[in-house]
């Protein structure tokens, strides 16, 4: 099953900058992994016949041909980069069966099969009372350690009763689910 879960960062298919790259996400913490990046040649060739042709009012029309060039053999070019950048991500990822979301490593339960909030969610009857300080029968949301009560996870330290965090780039405080910083726009 090919992941749907990333973002096209590709710049222009006819600048001298041309190339693909793509962002991939974890759908529940939002933490990314980029592709390394690829160049077009074809585009970047097209990019600087184009700034050169510029520079002379006949040649433009040429460099308006050699664009369409570029575009026109860009769109496979761009499929199989995707392609390549798919398969060197597709191992960091899993495909939760339950909320059917693509969650990285730090999210996946590997135990259940699921993401760790659905483990919670099952492991605690579905009520949402993974996050709770009380003890009875909730799960540690990071761990999946049963909760002996209390604030703090008595495995992993995790506090319990949380329901935000703090951008470690800039410090602002966020809810717990937020994938970028509202404040300065960091990726979780």
């Amino acid at each position: 099953m090919a992941l749907t879960n990333y973002r096209d960062l590709s710049t222009s298919m006819s600048d001298v900058s041309a190339g693909f790259q793509f962002e991939f996400f974890c759908e529940k913490c939002g933490e990314t992994t980029r592709s390394a990046f690829k160049p077009y040649r074809k585009g970047q060739i097209t990019g600087w016949l184009s700034r050169f042709a510029f520079m002379f009012y006949d040649l433009n029309k040429a460099s308006r041909a050699t664009g369409a060039f570029a575009e026109a053999g860009g769109g496979s070019a761009k499929s199989e980069a995707l392609a390549e950048a798919m398969a060197a991500a597709a191992p960091l990822y899993e495909r939760c069966e339950t909320c059917r979301k693509w969650v990285g490593r730090e999210c996946w339960n590997a135990g259940t099969g699921t993401c760790r909030e659905c483990a919670t969610k099952a492991a605690t009857g579905g009520g949402g009372g993974g996050y709770g300080a009380s003890g009875g029968g909730s799960v540690c949301p990071n761990c999946q350690t049963p909760s002996e009560g209390g604030r703090f996870c008595h495995e992993c330290g995790f506090d319990m009763a949380s329901t935000h965090k703090s951008c470690p780039a800039c410090g602002v405080t966020l809810p717990r689910a937020a994938r970028f910083c509202t404040d300065c726009g960091h990726g979780f």
